[in-house]
Order: structure tokens, then C-alpha cells, then sequence
């Protein structure tokens, strides 16, 4: 893959394909952690006296504008982190993005509004697909791909555009797939997984691939309860997807038979309804009371994670423990972020609500080896699917 240093930019219209895909609350944004980690690549183009085009997605609209979805407040926060106004078009490639392009000055920065904002992005035609992007790519004479979070998806920004333009990979992209490939093919051990987030369903693919990579897995959030189900346990009110107990107890068997450790919590935080003002209390992980729903992993639990941490040369770490949101289900994701912080190993936090809980729960990012803003990007890569964003970027 060519890189943004293997090209001549200066003077040129360079259409970066970011991940901007921020949370908000309103029109204030709550993590700018993927506006902080696209201004390397961003400010490297201005540097060398590129325009630069900034294209990406928010949120999950329906293909027409949703003001809820708007990309403004993340120009602003750009514009902030930059030094520098940038301008926002309020299309996509209409008369708002090309009169916006089209007055842009060398070294100067504009941001084209959400992608999703056009259906063409994310149809399954490719013909619809198709047209889109060649609009985007008419924008444009290079483009650059550097939205990791984006690359598992066939969709026109990132798939279709790079076979439209002389394309490179920016450095966010190229670090990613630095940190993946530590994680894949060089890979210190003992190496420890730490899985958590909701639903199993989400990770099947990963754990199938990871019995055959990890010296342990361990497994916290909503997703261990169809775990302790499969052994026998009550769960009570617990999240369950009753429908993979059969694959959990298979990948259970699998682990013993291969020598992989799997580390279930001994003890849950359970309570009697999803708030954070519900009584709770800790209980034993095989004796969840049938009246109450587990909602983080409990202490005992967070200190055997800890110390199944402490050996390991590698961690790769996606999904949090509990619901961090709430600060009385925090603490088993904050016992895990201090375990992976205390160990001497090469750390990864894999994206999504991992990486935002790392920042909510006010860890100093430095503090770990590398923080994806790609969660399920990262899953799939690990799962070894190929990526069409990826594959786009190697012709």
C-alpha cells in the first residue's frame, strides 16, 4: 500500500476518507477522541499544501439528512484542534460541497456533510453505489483512506472512490494495521484477551478465531451471562441469547481441549432493574438471584482479571465489563483498564465502547500501548475477514 509520503499532494484536491463517527449529546460532542486521532494525517496534507476534503459518516441515518446526524459540531471541534477555520459544506456533493471545494485555498481544510446523508453510500447496488462515488471523486484528483473505523464496510466512500483516484493509506490507518499485525503474526506471549460488551453474537467470530491464538480469554460484560448459563448457572433477569448456548458450550470444550484459558467472574454486581439508582448488591457469579440482572463483573472478579494480566506480554482488550455509564456498574471496566495499565505487557484497547470508556472513566491514553477507533473493524481483522476498505487501498 502506498502511503501519503509515496505522493504528490501539494496543490492538489485530496479527499480523506476519516472516521468522524463521534458520539453526541445534542450538538455537543462527548468523545472527540476519532476528531483528535484524524488530525495527524489531516494536518500533514495541510502541511505539504494540500486542499484537503474531509468525508465521513455519523450515526446510522437513513440515506436523506437528519439534523441529529449533522456533521457541524465535528467541523467546529475540527477546526479547533487544527488551528484553523474549516469550512463545511452542507452536502455531500451537491451545489453546497462543490462551491466549498471549489473555493478552497491550498493548505486549507473542508469538512462535506454526513456521508449516510446520501442513500448511494451505503446501497447494496453497486450501480447506486457507483454513481455516488463517482460524485465524490470528481471532488477530488487523490484520495486517502484513513478511517479505520470504516474499512469492514463496502460502502462508496471507502470501497468504490480509491478505484476512482490514485489513492494512499493516511497514518492512522497505516498504525492500525501496524498494531494488528503485532496482534496477529509477532505476537509476544502469554497473550491475553479480555472480551466484554453486550451479546456474544457479536464476538462469535473473533472467540472461533482466537482459540487457536490465545493463551487465555477472558470474558466480562453482557455477553458472560449466556457463558455462565451454558455452565449450568442461574442468571436470573441477566442479558441471555438462549440461542448460543450450544456454540458457547462447544467453544468451552474447544478451550479445554486446546489448553486455552477461559476466565468467567466469580461474582456479579446484580440488580433489581437496569438504573442507577437500583438496590443492588454482589453476588456469586452461580448464584445470581432469578429476581435481578447482572450489570458489571464484581470485585473479586476484577481482581482475578488483574492478576490474569499481569504475566501477559500481549493484551487485546474489547467491551466493557459492565455498564460504565452508570457509576455503580463502572468498576469491574475500571478494575480492567488499571489491570492492563499495572501489566508490562504490549496493550490494545480495541475500539468502540472500550475506547470511550477508557476516556470517560478519566485514564491517561498515553497509559496504554495503542487505542483502536476501530471496534469492529478490529474484530474482523482478527477474525481474518478481508476488508474491503483494505482491499480497495492495495491496487
Amino acid at each position: 500500500m502506498k502511503t501519503i509520503d509515496d505522493i504528490d499532494v501539494s496543490g492538489k484536491r485530496v479527499l480523506v476518507r476519516a472516521d468522524l463517527n463521534v458520539p453526541l449529546d445534542g450538538g455537543r460532542i462527548t468523545d472527540d477522541g476519532r476528531i483528535r486521532a484524524s488530525v495527524p494525517t489531516i494536518k500533514a496534507l495541510v502541511d505539504r499544501g494540500a486542499k484537503v476534503i474531509v468525508c465521513s459518516h455519523l450515526g446510522r441515518p437513513k440515506g436523506a439528512p437528519e439534523p441529529a446526524y449533522s456533521l457541524a459540531p465535528v467541523a467546529g471541534r475540527l477546526g479547533e484542534l487544527l488551528g484553523a477555520d474549516v469550512a463545511f459544506a452542507t452536502d455531500t456533493v451537491g451545489e453546497s460541497a462543490q462551491a466549498t471545494v471549489g473555493e478552497l485555498a491550498d493548505g486549507r481544510v473542508a469538512l462535506l456533510e454526513n456521508l449516510r446523508f446520501n442513500p448511494g453510500e451505503t446501497a447494496k447496488d453497486d450501480a447506486e453505489r457507483g454513481a455516488f462515488a463517482d460524485r465524490l471523486a470528481e471532488l477530488a484528483d487523490v484520495y486517502v483512506g484513513d478511517g479505520f473505523g470504516a474499512v469492514h464496510r463496502k460502502h462508496a466512500s471507502v470501497y468504490d472512490v480509491p478505484a476512482r483516484l490514485p489513492h494512499a493509506v493516511g497514518g492512522l490507518i497505516a498504525t492500525e494495521l501496524d498494531v494488528l499485525e503485532r496482534l496477529t503474526e509477532d505476537v509476544q506471549r502469554p497473550y491475553a484477551v479480555i472480551l466484554g460488551g453486550s451479546k456474544v453474537s457479536d464476538k462469535l467470530g473473533v472467540i472461533d478465531s482466537l482459540l487457536d491464538k490465545a493463551d487465555r480469554i477472558l470474558v466480562g460484560g453482557g455477553m458472560v451471562f449466556t457463558f455462565l448459563a451454558a455452565q449450568g448457572h442461574e442468571v436470573g433477569k441477566s442479558l441471555l441469547e438462549k440461542d448460543q448456548l450450544d456454540r458457547v458450550r462447544e467453544y468451552l470444550a474447544r478451550a479445554e481441549a486446546k489448553g486455552v484459558e477461559f476466565v468467567l467472574p466469580v461474582d456479579v454486581i446484580a440488580a433489581t432493574a437496569f438504573a442507577a439508582d437500583a438496590d443492588h448488591a454482589v453476588v456469586s457469579a452461580d448464584a445470581i438471584p432469578a429476581d435481578r440482572l447482572g450489570l458489571d463483573i464484581g470485585p473479586a472478579s476484577g481482581e482475578l482479571f488483574a492478576d490474569k494480566l499481569a504475566d501477559a506480554q500481549t493484551v487485546f482488550w474489547n467491551g466493557p465489563m459492565g455498564v460504565f455509564e452508570m457509576e455503580p456498574y463502572s468498576h469491574g471496566t475500571r478494575a480492567v483498564a488499571q489491570g492492563l495499565i499495572d501489566s508490562d505487557a504490549f496493550t490494545v484497547v480495541g475500539g468502540g465502547d472500550s475506547a470511550a470508556a477508557v476516556r470517560t472513566l478519566g485514564f491517561d491514553e498515553n497509559a496504554f500501548g495503542h487505542i483502536s477507533t476501530g471496534g469492529g473493524a478490529s474484530l474482523e481483522y482478527l477474525e481474518g475477514k478481508s476488508l474491503p476498505g483494505l482491499e480497495a487501498l492495495e491496487g
